[in-house]
């Protein structure tokens, strides 16, 4: 399934001196089906200048991403953006197309450890997927994330539809995509976990 339009890395202009978020994800993150300015990152930018927090995002996320294709546009990103903080929101994509688990670990860890070589801090975005998949790939698909939440100490969203997916008014016909009212509960799920990890790589004024 294609998860949204392609969204690329569209970013406000601000002085080169303040840190970088960079997000890296699927349509989910992309804003798939939702009017520009409501999916949950444009909310999230308004949601920071609201709080006077100072920053550059950058929306690398693409419609139809995978797990591999992520690995290999991730490098050149962070050579590009040098951001401090990566939201990392890729894999739904791999497990709808039932794809090896073994090779979606693989590639999350790659861009685990090469955002840290970067100086990049790691929130890693967990999604999951319908439970017509069948309860043993689908638990150890959630598995992965949480797995590579513990073993590398990271701030962790486990599933960024929480609370959203199972209200049909939030989500778009294909129940697969949020809404726009749907997209306000995704930043719920997001903001208190990246809200701590905000002084890294913003200024407040």
């Amino acid at each position: 399934m294609a998860w949204g339009p392609a969204g690329g890395a569209h970013a406000a202009s601000i002085h080169p001196a303040f840190g970088n978020i960079l997000i890296l994800g699927d349509s989910l993150s992309a804003g798939y089906g939702v009017a520009e300015g409501h999916s949950w990152v444009a909310l999230l930018r308004k949601k920071l200048q609201r709080n006077r927090w100072s920053c550059r995002v950058v929306n690398a996320s693409i419609s139809g991403e995978t797990s591999s294709g992520g690995a290999v546009r991730l490098p050149p990103l962070l050579q590009r953006f040098h951001p401090k903080i990566l939201l990392l929101e890729l894999g739904a994509n791999d497990g709808l197309r039932g794809a090896s688990l073994r090779i979606l670990s693989m590639n999350l860890v790659a861009m685990i450890r090469e955002a840290r070589a970067a100086g990049a801090l790691v929130l890693l975005i967990g999604v999951y997927l319908p439970p017509n998949y069948g309860p043993f790939y689908t638990r150890h698909f959630a598995g992965i994330y949480q797995s590579l939440a513990h073993t590398y100490h990271l701030p962790f969203v486990p599933f960024l539809l929480a609370h959203v997916a199972t209200h049909r008014k939030l989500m778009q016909p294909d129940r697969l995509h949020p809404n726009a009212r749907g997209e306000v509960g995704v930043l719920a799920n997001v903001w208190p976990v990246l809200k701590p990890l905000l002084p890294r790589a913003c200024l407040r004024s």
